[in-house]
């Protein structure tokens, strides 16, 4: 195996699935030449053309329109939208057309669409660059939305939802980009979609979570450990169906939950997973379900990032509530 960085098991996917099908086309604002602004496509214009890998204008709309014809067409478009606070300006191609496509037309047309695009805080981005709009998304029937947290996770979701027929959502947050390596493989292989991961085992506590909050709670995790707390973490992947059944196994081990997102608490979906839970297994739970998340506000300039932004400190004092009460 090799030691990649998540941008670069990113890159990997994406060459993989190049080579594997013709069919297969990126573009986006700045992907060919300069490899995008994160540098995710580096390499890849030069050795597959520019015919399959390709700038586009400054128009998430235009991106939008394009993926969906080229979808319709037989190709599997792969498009970067540079920043997913930018999803407002291509927001009715992706809820309004290519979410309906198979629906409306009966099956006979799908939008083999993959939606790339960076998001998260923890970086000083400017304004409209690190809002957290998953919810949004989650929220739209008929797309799904990944959202890895680790390279080898990134690697095998991106790859499962280029080969998906229907369009995917895939998130990829800034601060994980260049932030640790781990072991991926060098080969082809998937991830299904829709199914969550337990990233920690444990017995007291669940904490189900995404993104970089997973590496949050593995960090909340271990101080609680010091204080003979067992917490479970729990990594969603995919926010979009959400893996209930590995919820539920959960908690039923545990009776107690907390769930932690980045977003503002009546964003992301936080609600919808405790709403999950309590549903289906209230009789389970020893506590009431628990939450971290960020303040509903305004996503804020950089210099108030760091304090508006929930961290393990966070979590373990929740996850001491939630264990106390």
């Amino acid at each position: 195996m090799a030691q990649m960085t998540m941008i670069q098991a990113i890159t990997d996917a994406m060459r993989n699935e190049l080579k594997r099908d013709e069919n297969v086309l990126v573009f986006g604002e700045d992907v060919g030449q300069n490899g995008g602004v994160f540098r995710a496509t580096e390499g890849l214009q030069k050795e597959f053309g520019e015919d399959r890998v390709f700038d586009t204008p400054l128009a998430e709309s235009g991106i939008g329109g394009l993926a969906i014809g080229l979808g319709l067409t037989g190709f599997r478009p792969v498009m970067e939208v540079q920043f997913f606070g930018f999803v407002f300006e291509v927001f009715d191609s992706v809820a309004g057309q290519m979410a309906r496509m198979r629906y409306r037309s009966g099956g006979k047309y799908h939008s083999p669409i993959t939606v790339r695009s960076p998001f998260g805080g923890g970086v000083k981005t400017p304004e409209l660059h690190a809002d957290n709009l998953e919810g949004l998304m989650a929220q739209t029937p008929g797309v799904k939305v990944v959202i890895p947290s680790t390279p080898y996770d990134a690697k095998g979701l991106l790859i499962s939802a280029i080969r998906d027929n229907d369009p995917v959502i895939y998130l990829e947050h800034m601060k994980l980009y260049r932030s640790f390596r781990a072991e991926v493989p060098e080969e082809e292989y998937t991830i299904p979609l829709g199914k969550a991961d337990v990233k920690r085992e444990g017995k007291d506590v669940s904490i189900i979570t995404y993104g970089a909050m997973v590496h949050s709670s593995l960090k909340a995790a271990e101080e609680l450990e010091k204080e003979g707390i067992s917490a479970e973490v729990i990594d969603l992947r995919t926010i979009s169906p959400i893996d209930i059944d590995t919820i539920l196994e959960s908690v039923k081990k545990t009776s107690r939950v907390i769930v932690v997102q980045e977003a503002q608490k009546q964003a992301g979906i936080g609600a919808h997973v405790a709403s999950e839970i309590q549903e289906r297994a209230i009789l389970h739970l020893e506590a009431p379900i628990m939450r971290v998340s960020a303040p509903d506000t305004v996503y804020p300039f950089a210099a108030a990032e760091d304090v508006w932004l929930p961290d393990f400190k966070d979590i373990v004092e929740k996850a001491k509530a939630v264990i106390e009460f």
